[in-house]
C-alpha cells in the first residue's frame, strides 16, 4: 500500500505543476476531476491485486459516475499521470502506461475486438495524448510521443515520434528529444501531408515558370 501512496501523491504533483491554472494545492486536491479518477483508480487497482472480486469494477464505475473518467481498475499505470479536464476518456482493462505521462480530454486507449489477452495499448513514458485522441489495440506507443488532437493510433510508434491524422501518421522527430516545456503542446503539430502538398505546389509553380521562359 505504501507504493499505491507514493504514486497519488506524484499523480497529485503532476496535476499542481502540469496545469497553469493551478493555484493552490487545495484546489487541485477538491477540484481536479482526474486527480479524484486517479485516486479512485489507485484503490481500486489495490484491490485487484489482491484478487479481490467486484469491489473494484464497482469502485471504478463510481469514480466514472461522478468525474466522467473511466479507468479499468485492471490496468497498468506509472505515476504521474495527468488527466487534463478528463471528461469522457476511457482506460481499457489492459492498457499500461508509464510515467509523467498526460492525457487530454476525450481519449480513448481502447481494444479492437472481442479477443482476450492483451488488447488494449502500451504507452512508454513522458507521453502526450491530445484531446479526442483514440489510441486503439495492442500496439506500443514509445518514450516522449506526442499524439495530436483527434489522431486515430493503430499502429506501433517509435520513441520521440509525433503521430497526427486519421489513421494516425508518424512524423520522428530524428535524434532530438522533446523539450520539457512543450510536452503540453498538442496543437501544434507537423501535418507532412501538408506539407508535402505545398512542396509539390512549389515544383509545379517553378516548372511553369520555366516553361513560360522558353515560349
Amino acid at each position: 500500500m505504501g507504493e499505491t501512496f507514493q504514486k497519488i501523491k506524484r499523480d497529485f504533483n503532476a496535476a499542481l505543476s502540469m496545469d497553469p491554472a493551478a493555484t493552490s494545492r487545495l484546489e487541485v486536491a477538491l477540484t481536479y476531476a482526474g486527480f479524484h479518477a486517479l485516486l479512485f483508480y489507485r484503490v481500486a487497482h489495490w484491490l485487484c491485486t489482491k484478487r479481490i472480486p467486484f469491489f473494484p469494477r464497482a469502485l471504478s464505475q463510481f469514480a466514472r459516475f461522478i468525474t466522467g473518467i473511466e479507468i479499468h481498475p485492471c490496468a497498468r499505470i506509472g505515476s504521474g499521470l495527468f488527466i487534463d479536464h478528463g471528461m469522457g476518456v476511457v482506460i481499457g482493462e489492459t492498457t499500461e502506461i508509464g510515467d509523467n505521462v498526460t492525457l487530454f480530454q476525450g481519449v480513448t486507449l481502447g481494444g479492437t475486438g472481442k479477443q482476450r489477452g492483451k488488447r488494449h495499448p502500451t504507452l512508454g513514458s513522458h507521453v502526450v495524448v491530445g484531446a479526442g485522441a483514440k489510441v486503439l489495440g495492442p500496439i506500443v506507443i514509445g518514450d516522449y510521443v506526442k499524439v495530436g488532437a483527434n489522431a486515430v493510433v493503430l499502429q506501433d510508434v517509435p520513441d520521440h515520434s509525433t503521430v497526427v491524422g486519421i489513421p494516425g501518421r508518424i512524423v520522428r522527430i530524428k535524434d532530438e528529444r522533446v523539450a520539457d516545456e512543450a510536452l503540453m503542446d498538442h496543437i501544434h503539430i507537423p501535418d507532412p501531408i501538408a506539407d508535402k502538398l505545398i512542396e509539390l505546389q512549389v515544383q509545379i509553380d517553378t516548372l511553369k515558370k520555366e516553361l513560360e521562359n522558353r515560349k
